[in-house]
């Protein structure tokens, strides 16, 4: 048995093939396929049913597969023992970021990261919430910045900021000449929302107390702020964005951006780690660049 062999088991187990595994270990699928056909050997057991789509662990690959993370995760960890002993940092960190916070903060941080701690490899995927917390529990990504209290049990989450949230309002809407905006006077039927699977579509429509079987004016959902805010430009809707938008906003439309009534809504904006996790040299140093970098703003 071998780490190689874990860590290609580990690959397929997490993406349900063989053929994503292999490109994501930057191997042949013969030659992870013959890795894995040779740990099953020694082992004695099937680890994968591969007459399923995807492949799935068998019961006997669950059982080895929750031991394989946790050597996979102290192999890994050895690196970073030794960068701390030495008084580096230093190590790979995979980061996984949602959709409402990726566009206005990784270019905050990122550089000034990469600048302060050239021996750590940075690497950033942009990930709904939901997978999110799969790809942690996976042990597919270190750490996250999620919107705080959307992650659930067996993560921790460090609060880094708040986020405040803004009515940004089309000139043909009725609320447009008001400067504050109470949720109440929101008619639902001018709300349009991002995409189910984005946290903050939920935040919005707890926010506004929404049933889900309201009618709508215009049936429109976009995983994208930006492509939300284009709609309430040519209609008469109505949008809420987090205020790490705002300074995106074009100086002609800044009308638009108006206040929720004595700024009670926001969200906090955090880092998230499973309880278990290791690395925290390097999660450290990125939480504390980011503050850094945030103050700035």
């Amino acid at each position: 048995m071998t780490i190689i062999q874990l860590e290609y088991f580990l690959a397929v187990a997490n993406f349900g093939s063989f053929s994503i595994a292999a490109d994501h270990c930057f191997v042949t699928q013969p030659s992870l396929s013959m890795q894995i056909k040779s740990l099953e050997e020694e082992l004695g057991v099937m680890l994968l049913d591969r007459s399923k789509k995807p492949v799935i662990p068998t019961e006997a690959g669950e059982v080895v597969l929750a031991q394989a993370r946790e050597a996979l995760k102290e192999y890994n960890s050895i690196k970073e023992v030794v960068s701390q002993l030495k008084g580096e940092i230093a190590g790979k960190i995979r980061l996984g970021v949602i959709p409402t916070i990726a566009p206005y903060l990784l270019h905050k941080f990122i550089p000034e990261f990469v600048q302060r701690y050239p021996k750590v490899e940075l690497e950033v995927r942009e990930m709904k919430t939901e997978h999110i917390i799969d790809a942690l529990n996976r042990d597919r990504i270190d750490v996250a910045l999620v919107a705080g209290g959307t992650c659930g049990e067996g993560i921790i989450e460090y609060d880094l900021f708040d986020d405040r949230f803004y009515a940004y309002v089309s000139p043909s809407n009725a609320l447009f000449n008001r400067a504050n905006i109470r949720i109440e006077d929101i008619d639902m039927r001018d709300l349009v929302l991002l995409s189910v699977g984005n946290c903050m579509r939920d935040q919005v429509l707890e926010l506004c107390q929404a049933r889900h079987s309201l009618p709508s004016r215009y049936y429109f959902e976009s995983g994208s702020l930006d492509t939300l805010m284009r709609i309430v430009d040519c209609t008469s809707c109505i949008t809420i964005i987090p205020e790490m938008s705002l300074e995106y906003i074009p100086k002609e439309r800044a009308r638009q951006v108006k206040t929720l009534f004595k700024g009670a809504s926001s969200r906090k904006i955090s880092l998230a780690i499973r309880r278990t996790y290791v690395k925290k040299s390097i999660v450290d140093a990125l939480r504390s660049t980011i503050s850094e970098c945030v103050g700035k703003k």
